[in-house]
């Protein structure tokens, strides 16, 4: 076992400035981050525990959008009324994933921090740019049946793992941080990123910054959503392919949508070319094939992953028949 040292912090203040050190790193419900050091993946020095932070609290505003603390558990986030009533995608999301006792320790900043699930990134023994920058993926030229086929690069094909992150990127949720240099708020959607050189930077957060919340808009066709999760098995597993769909629909045609896919891309993966393509189309299964293909359009596949090409679309046409049809 490799020595660290374990501190409970009172304060965003201390927090950050405990964060900030060389080695630390932050700890709420563990579930990700205790898996990875018994693995020897992360060696944190130091552990600032923020669970005595005040970041526990669901809130709806008054301009009507709701924000969540980071440190909300996830079953709490999943069965809130509020959430379950206006935004159905959020809760399916993570009711889909983990299991019942890894919900309850989970946080909702730890969810949107979780690290890849690529076998390759797990297994010390073999190259990974994400664990050991400039050694390789092995993933490439190796069995990678579960891996990215949107967004890769020659440096990484892994897929991010998170099922609310979807949902979340689909809605244009906002992350807000605290650090160093103060406060700020992102946009989901450009919170997580891209591969690219360097797969070991995972998102644009800097030492010591803190998430503190996230914050979701007053969509107000977003109780017309659902998610849907296609996997090896009915739980505890992780997506070959996911989406997460809204729908505006007026005298059976689309004014508006929302569209995210899970499972095949290295982050949460927003698709506005199909949302522009579904724009004024009448609803059903053809129109939904037309936007399932320009989702899937920049897929790259590899070697056995092939199959999740056409078992993307086919779960983005059937989760959009499945919003198009709430009442």
């Amino acid at each position: 076992m490799i020595p660290f040292a374990l501190i409970r912090i009172k304060d965003n203040e201390t927090a950050i400035q405990n964060g900030s050190a060389k080695g630390s790193k932050f700890i709420a419900g563990g579930t990700n981050l205790i898996d990875l050091m018994k693995l020897d993946i992360e060696k944190p020095q130091k552990l600032v525990d923020i669970n005595a932070l005040d970041l526990h609290q669901i809130t709806v505003l008054p301009n009507g959008h709701v924000r969540v603390g980071a440190l909300v558990k996830n079953t709490a986030f999943a069965y809130h009324p509020e959430i379950v009533k206006r935004f159905p995608v959020i809760s399916e999301a993570i009711l889909s994933g983990a299991s019942p006792q890894l919900r309850n320790m989970a946080s909702t900043g730890g969810n949107i921090l979780q690290r890849t699930r690529c076998y390759y990134f797990y297994d010390t023994s073999f190259a990974c740019n994400k664990r050991e920058p400039g050694s390789g993926c092995s993933a490439i030229n190796g069995y990678n049946r579960n891996h990215a086929i949107l967004g890769a690069s020659e440096s990484c094909i892994a897929t991010h793992p998170s099922d609310l992150c979807v949902a979340l990127t689909a809605l244009d949720a906002v992350v807000f941080t605290q650090g160093p240099k103060g406060k700020r708020s992102l946009l989901f959607s450009e919170f997580h990123r891209l591969p690219g050189t360097t797969p070991q930077i995972e998102n644009v957060l800097q030492p010591g910054e803190l998430i503190t919340a996230i914050e979701i808009p007053a969509l107000n066709f977003a109780s017309r959503s659902c998610y849907l999760k296609v996997r090896d098995r009915a739980s505890y597993e992780f997506a070959l392919a996911s989406a997460a769909v809204a729908l505006d629909i007026s005298n059976g045609k689309i004014n508006q949508s929302r569209i995210a896919l899970g499972g095949v891309g290295t982050k949460p993966w927003r698709s506005k070319e199909a949302e522009k393509q579904l724009a004024g189309l009448v609803i059903g299964k053809e129109a939904f094939r037309k936007a399932a293909d320009v989702a899937l359009a920049d897929a790259r596949p590899h070697m056995h992953n092939g199959f999740k090409t056409e078992l993307a679309k086919r779960t983005l046409v059937r989760a959009l028949m499945t919003a198009s049809e709430i009442a």
